[in-house]
């Protein structure tokens, strides 16, 4: 699948605002920094659909941008660390939730994590949360480029085994790099076959 068309919606902090809940929606979200604008405009083919900071918390609302007029890419707000009180922090987890869990289109949530990093607690904290809640989550390991093959092969089966700890089976997980697109067809195609199975399109 390749993304022709990507047209922004609307942005807002109310889950009650967002689009009909008329088409599939794919959701991104990660701890701040883990580049997930940088994702989306290399997945979307657009350069500033997603606006990157080096700030961490620069994304702050809700992003709706309908993909080819069947379905919607949500770019979330991230979690954990960010240069913002702590009460505006909280204010951004109570809207997150609420939208995890009343989003009834939502598909799929992609949890990003940077692949150069070992397992961090909040991650694992929220993968566990999402597994309780019964919300359908992949992740998505980034900056793959920044580390030699040899090293991502180790840091992903040290995740593996972190994940194993608390969880059955492994999470279904995709590996990407926005600087030479590896793993944006794998994302679109993972996209294209969930909303065909669900008869979406």
């Amino acid at each position: 699948m390749e993304i022709k068309e990507a047209q922004f919606v609307v942005s807002n902090t109310d889950v009650e605002k967002c689009p009909a809940g008329n088409r599939p929606e794919y959701a991104f979200i990660g701890r701040s920094n883990v580049g997930k604008s940088s994702l989306i405009n290399m997945l979307t083919n657009k350069k500033t659909l997603a606006k990157i900071s080096g700030k961490p918390g620069k994304t702050r609302l809700i992003n709706h941008f309908l993909i080819d007029q069947n379905w919607y890419l949500v770019d979330l707000p991230g979690y954990g660390y960010a240069q913002v009180p702590k009460a505006e922090r909280l204010k951004w987890e109570k809207m997150l939730r609420n939208y995890i869990l009343k989003r009834e289109n939502l598909y799929c949530l992609f949890v990003l994590i940077d692949s150069r990093h070992p397992a961090q607690k909040v991650d694992l904290d929220f993968m566990e949360w999402l597994g309780l809640s019964q919300i359908p989550f992949s992740i998505i390991f980034t900056k793959s480029d920044k580390l030699r093959p040899v090293e991502l092969e180790a840091n992903l089966k040290a995740y593996e085994e972190k994940m194993f700890e608390t969880w059955e089976v492994m999470p279904h997980y995709l590996v990407s790099s926005s600087e030479t697109g590896l793993g944006k067809e794998e994302i679109l195609s993972y996209i294209d076959s969930v909303n065909k199975n669900a008869g979406n399109i």
